[in-house]
């Protein structure tokens, strides 16, 4: 298994390599630069800009710029240097990282707690009421985009705060007023509120496939040969379905547990401007409309590193999960 894990590690590196190269020759492609709106600007001469292009690296060729970025960052970790914030971009992005992942981990949990027992429920209950009742919702998740059911939320949050003058949740920021004068825990708990509803929001779409799926997995189980003979030796039902059943339907969710952290991270990005959290996408849209591109690529190479991590995660949970798997 550790064999796997460094040589998974150790692919890490062309893919990082293919998809930092490909940021860079985007935004070039982009007409201009970031200096591009100050020669609009009656305040800087051309001397003063072409100094600051000089400065920023931006008079070399892309494949210098490309070139010197990719020794910092190996050598020193050093993303590069924000244009627009005049500060080291790993100073600028991790609040932001931190602030998504707090969305993606409430999404995570929220995923797992009501996606995979409601496949379980409607594989118990087949073609029953209930059933359908939560088929309904599944495919109503499926249909409405994240954003807009956001706005549904919101609209529905306030309407309750009018009329009751109570607000069950806050639908917007990601702290209250005062919020520096609270303990650590009360900061938690704070925060934690704030992301209750968009970290529910996220995986709206992804509750209603995992649900889908996993009653379609666990029925498919349940017909199988060895389920037939743990119920005729005896095994109670609770025990068949959730010690045997259960655990051979649950492994494809394993699998996916490490494309599931890069998707919600992407899938949070509207959600995030709609409930105003200070998350990845604001910051990003802003970097990609100044072309602040140390800013975008550093973005870009962090969630190339999360994916790849996350899918060698996945397979060692799998692993774990399914005894019939050596990784060699």
């Amino acid at each position: 298994m550790s064999a796997y894990i460094i040589r998974r590690i150790i692919q890490i590196v062309p893919t990082l390599i293919g998809a930092t190269l490909l940021v860079f020759l985007i935004i070039q492609l982009a007409p201009g630069d970031y200096l591009t709106h100050l020669e609009l600007d009656p305040k800087f001469t051309k001397a003063t800009i072409d100094n600051f292009r000089h400065l920023f690296g931006l008079d070399q060729p892309i494949w210098v710029q490309y070139l010197i970025w990719m020794k910092n960052m190996v050598l020193h970790g050093n993303l590069g240097y924000s244009f627009a914030y005049q500060a080291p971009v790993m100073q600028i992005i991790w609040p932001r990282i931190v602030n998504s992942m707090v969305l993606v981990m409430i999404g995570i949990f929220w995923l797992y707690v009501l996606g995979i027992p409601a496949g379980v429920f409607g594989a118990l209950r087949p073609y029953t009421l209930w059933d359908s009742v939560v088929s309904f919702f599944a495919y109503f998740g499926l249909a409405i985009p994240n954003f807009f059911f956001a706005l549904i939320i919101i609209f529905i949050f306030l309407k309750i705060k009018f009329t009751t003058g109570v607000l069950i949740f806050p639908v917007s920021g990601m702290t209250s007023s005062g919020f520096s004068h609270l303990s650590p825990w009360q900061q938690f708990w704070n925060i934690a509120w704030h992301a209750f509803v968009p970290g529910f929001v996220i995986v709206t779409a992804e509750i209603s496939s995992f649900s889908r799926i996993m009653r379609s997995q666990m029925m498919e189980t349940l017909d199988m040969d060895f389920i037939r003979t743990a119920r005729a030796k005896g095994l109670r039902e609770r025990t068949t379905i959730y010690k045997h059943a259960f655990r051979v339907a649950v492994i494809p969710f394993v699998a996916t547990i490490g494309a599931q952290l890069p998707n919600l991270v992407g899938g949070a990005g509207l959600v995030e401007v709609v409930m105003s959290w200070p998350g990845i996408t604001p910051l990003l849209l802003d970097s990609i409309f100044q072309q602040d591109l140390y800013v975008v690529a550093g973005f870009l190479t962090l969630s190339t590193i999360l994916l790849v991590v996350g899918n060698v995660l996945g397979d060692v949970l799998l692993a774990w999960v399914d005894p019939r798997i050596r990784y060699s």
